[in-house]
């Protein structure tokens, strides 16, 4: 039976030091092409080393009482790149340049040929999870229009026509993780905020050409980027009512980091509201029971971690975990729900 009030994570929590290096990975904008240079283990050990990383992460959500896990993205470099590096037609020997949402140019993968995707990049992932936990798990992958904005397209030569491109490929994958035993599957769309004027023309029709057909509980997460990274954030949401027009199922924002006035949720008709309620920002200490509580008494909610320290993650997660079980008790006894 399904609770409520489930608590769960955006999709990253912290690699350890042993893996990557964390002080190179943290003075860089996140990668668009592969960076294997962050990575502690050699080549031949890595997917073991990065399998008892994900436990790590797994057991850590576990132990903090998060219902819906996923495997922490261990195996990734950026939440992007690790699907858009593996499909055929992009040269990643020579890579193009693109704007980062900081405005600063940043190695992109560069389309030279039809986009196809030849493999599941994300299947063994979700196995792997689904065979070390009995808790409902959740898949996720970078959207398209969020990956038709960090790519130089040398082939397509239109943006519209390259994010179709993108979406044909995530529906493929989306169906393999579903099959694979994911219970959710999320898409991530942090860009529809940082491109809005383009987001308006064609991201509505990419999304739903990458979740066309599906069959499964799907989301989808925008947000304005790793609080590690982007500094200056709106009070608002430039691109959010025009998802009402998605087939995702569910809408993940966050809020907790700029104090977003939730009243915005409202546009979104009859979608499932997924509510960020943990500051992830640097500066941020791990909240108390109360702080959180007050957070989501209206909402469900969601967070990412990958550059906390694994101490300060725990400790976020813990405090979620404990106060969703706080305001799970005050509906329970509402005379509403009697």
């Amino acid at each position: 039976m399904l609770k409520l009030l489930p608590t769960t994570v955006v999709g990253s929590y912290p690699q350890p030091d042993w893996l990557v290096d964390r002080d190179m990975l943290g003075a860089r904008l996140p990668p668009r092409t592969r960076a294997l240079e962050i990575w502690r283990v050699a080549p031949e050990h890595l997917e073991q080393a990065q399998d008892d990383a994900t436990l790590v992460a797994i057991r850590d959500m576990e132990r903090a009482g998060i219902d819906i896990i996923t495997d922490g993205e261990v195996r990734r470099e950026s939440y992007s790149n690790r699907f858009a590096t593996a499909l055929e037609g992009m040269d990643l020997d020579n890579p193009g340049t693109a704007l980062d949402r900081t405005g600063h140019p940043n190695p992109v993968p560069r389309v030279v040929a039809p986009l196809k995707r030849t493999r599941p990049v994300e299947k063994r992932d979700v196995d792997f999870l689904r065979a070390h936990t009995n808790r409902r798990i959740k898949a996720t992958l970078p959207g398209p229009f969020t990956m038709s904005q960090q790519a130089q397209d040398d082939f397509y030569k239109d943006e519209e026509e390259l994010a179709m491109a993108l979406a044909a490929a995530v529906n493929e994958e989306v169906r393999d993780l579903f099959a694979a035993g994911a219970d959710v599957v999320q898409l991530d769309e942090p860009y529809l905020q940082a491109r809005a004027e383009k987001a308006a023309r064609f991201a509505v029709k990419a999304i739903n050409r990458a979740l066309e057909g599906v069959e499964g509980t799907t989301a989808l997460h925008t947000c304005f980027g790793y609080a590690h990274i982007v500094h200056n954030r709106p009070n608002g949401y430039p691109f959010l009512e025009e998802l009402a027009d998605t087939t995702a199922e569910q809408i993940s924002i966050e809020s907790a980091q700029q104090r977003v006035d939730l009243g915005i949720l409202r546009s979104l008709g009859e979608k499932t509201l997924i509510v960020g309620v943990i500051d992830l920002s640097d500066e941020s200490p791990v909240e108390d029971i109360a702080t959180v509580a007050g957070r989501i008494r209206n909402a469900l909610h969601f967070v990412g971690m990958k550059y906390l320290t694994r101490e300060k993650a725990f400790g976020k997660l813990r405090a979620l975990a404990k106060a969703a079980e706080r305001v799970r008790g005050e509906l329970l006894s509402s005379p509403a729900l009697a």
